[in-house]
This record gives C-alpha cells, structure tokens and sequence, in this order.
C-alpha cells in the first residue's frame, strides 16, 4: 500500500514537471500521474506542445 502511494506520488510529481516545460496543465497532469501513475506518462507527450523550442 505504501509503495503504490510512493509509486503514485513520483509520477505525479514527474507529469508536473514535464506539464510545467511543455506549459500544459499542470494541475491536470498531476492529478492524473496521481490516478494512473506510469499509464499516464505516455499520454502527456501526445498533448500539444505551447512551449516549442525556437530555432
């Protein structure tokens, strides 16, 4: 039980991060790493990118 709340707490916090450089919702993605865990990950790169690196 404790290691499926650490699980869920890491790729909430890991969804964050990658929602905040790719400028998404963050509080949506968090929540979702949070539910999901690492079912979630691949789902935040199929989002549009608003922060795209500039030439």
């Amino acid at each position: 039980m404790i290691l499926a709340f650490i699980i869920s707490a890491f790729f909430g916090l890991l969804l964050f991060y990658i929602a905040q450089k790719r400028n998404v919702n963050k509080k949506f993605w968090l929540v979702m790493g949070l539910l999901f865990g690492p079912v979630a990950l691949p789902f935040i790169f199929l989002t549009k990118n608003t922060n795209p690196k500039e030439p």
